[in-house]
């Protein structure tokens, strides 16, 4: 594996653990695997007039899976499920098509921790790692009825 994928900011990110854990009764609650890498994560959230008022998630996985769980254990509290699935879509723009990974810019829009993602865009294996955690957040968005 290349070092260029576990940078310092990736490498923060997965230490900061935001959101790490689970609630004791969350109103939706997901599991998702990738069964190439044996990654797993599991979601639980709290939805309240249409945004998501607490998200707790455990993973099972690499750091880049860990990292992106905390990026959304961060930024989710308060958004819209809109809000939420326009910035999973900009970040798999970022990481399957490469938009804006080749001069390391960001998409116009994405959370800041996101464009610590861009490496990962020359790593197609790598891809899912990052992007189930929010698969996860997807699912658990539908679930919740959310639009």
């Amino acid at each position: 594996m290349r070092d260029d994928l576990y940078h310092q900011a990736i490498l923060d990110l997965a230490r900061q653990a935001t959101g790490h854990g689970r609630l004791e009764a969350p109103q939706v609650s997901v599991r998702v695997d990738n069964p190439l890498c044996g990654d797993r994560v599991t979601l639980d959230l709290d939805m309240a007039d249409g945004r998501v008022s607490t998200l707790r998630h455990q993973v099972r996985g690499c750091l880049l899976c860990q990292a992106a769980a905390t990026v959304i254990g961060a930024r989710a509290p308060g958004q819209s499920a809109a809000a939420l699935r326009e910035n999973a879509e900009r970040l798999r723009r970022l990481i399957v098509d490469g938009a804006g990974a080749a001069d390391g810019a960001a998409i116009q829009g994405l959370w800041p921790e996101l464009a610590a993602f861009a490496p990962v865009h020359r790593h197609k294996s790598r891809h899912e790692c990052v992007l189930l955690p929010f698969t996860a957040l997807g699912r658990a968005l539908e679930q919740a009825g959310s639009e």
